[in-house]
């Protein structure tokens, strides 16, 4: 089908048009996955609500500003894509799905999160890139079980110190924001494996060798003047890492090296729960 009358369609309410977008799916998939990305929807048919033992769905890259209330139905949900889509709050809905593991909501209009996110207690992967986002919403502090944390390309300007209650968290993308100073949170988790704060405004970095679980900084693309410090074995990318030494004050003047190599960026690909 042609994405020209996809999009037609989308604007059509009736069932059998919504199914013609669906592709006549109506029973429950043996692998308890669906994926219904990039099919121009710009509301998720009720009837898929009703495959109550689903596992993964995926609603990426469509036109959904809602979910109905029926999604309450999936109580086996562990992976949410909602990635792409015209989402400016939350559906309520979504924090009823207590299995969840994995949350999409990349790319979208957020500028807050519900306080009912607390219920996902399940959750280990959170992904909330490009949205509009001004701040951390303090609510992303109390899922106790997440791992990985995805804020890039937002407008941050610190970090909430409560952060450093997520325990369990070992990898945290900042990207792309306004961080103008290096979060004084993340110096008191020492159980972080990967930070990442390319692309923003940070002019100084402090010293990072006080963290034991530390694998991988990403700094590039900051107006700073040093490195930052780390432990042995620890990888740096960023202006004048293991690869080149850091810069040399010669008649007060700092001589920059640039670094030609490219920052990591996190994984393109949706993980699954592990």
């Amino acid at each position: 089908m042609g994405n020209s009358l996809k999009a037609i369609v989308a604007f059509v309410p009736f069932n059998k048009c919504q199914k013609y977008l669906l592709e006549d799916l109506e029973e429950m998939p043996v692998d308890k996955m669906v994926d219904l990305s990039g099919r121009q929807l710009r509301r998720l048919p009720v009837y898929i609500c009703s495959f109550r033992e689903l596992v993964k769905l995926y609603l990426s890259d469509n036109n959904l500003n809602h979910l109905p209330p029926d999604l309450e139905q999936l109580q086996n949900l562990q992976i949410l894509a909602l990635d792409f889509n015209n989402f400016k709050a939350l559906p309520q809905v979504v924090c009823t799905l207590k299995q969840l593991c994995i949350l999409y909501l990349g790319n979208n209009k957020l500028c807050s999160l519900p306080l009912e996110l607390r219920l996902l207690q399940n959750l280990k992967t959170l992904w909330i890139e490009s949205n509009c986002l001004e701040y951390l919403p303090e609510v992303v502090c109390e899922l106790s079980l997440l791992r990985t944390l995805h804020a890039g390309s937002n407008a941050l300007r610190t970090l909430p110190h409560q952060l450093q209650c997520l325990q369990e968290l070992r990898t945290i993308w900042l990207s792309g924001n306004l961080l103008s100073e290096f979060p004084p949170v993340l110096l008191n988790m020492p159980f972080l494996e990967v930070i990442d704060v390319d692309r923003n405004s940070i002019r100084f970095f402090p010293s990072l060798a006080h963290l034991p679980g530390l694998k991988l900084v990403i700094y590039d693309h900051n107006p700073c003047r040093n490195a930052p410090k780390v432990a042995k074995g620890v990888r740096r990318v960023g202006r004048w890492s293991e690869e080149t030494p850091e810069p040399r004050k010669r008649s007060g003047a700092v001589i920059d090296i640039t670094l030609d190599e490219k920052p990591l960026l996190p994984p393109a690909m949706k993980a699954e729960p592990e």
